[in-house]
């Protein structure tokens, strides 16, 4: 079974990643977190961030064919 940094780390695709490894080190330095957890938590807001649009048109889209 993966683990939860594993699956942080597997939303950090394209520009995601390039976001994720921009910011570790820096975070890293001034948190008791290490790198890979950083990435982890950057990856896991990403997917949440993800998840809230797809809810949000999905919500509207509803509220449309309902108004129609």
């Amino acid at each position: 079974m993966a683990s939860a940094t594993e699956l942080g780390t597997a939303g950090l695709q394209g520009w995601r990643g390039k976001v994720g490894d921009a910011v570790a080190k820096p975070v890293s330095q001034r948190t008791p977190l290490d790198d890979e957890q950083v990435r982890a938590a950057v990856g896991v807001l990403f997917f949440v961030l993800a998840v809230t649009y797809v809810i949000r048109a999905i919500t509207a889209a509803s509220q449309r064919v309902r108004e129609s």
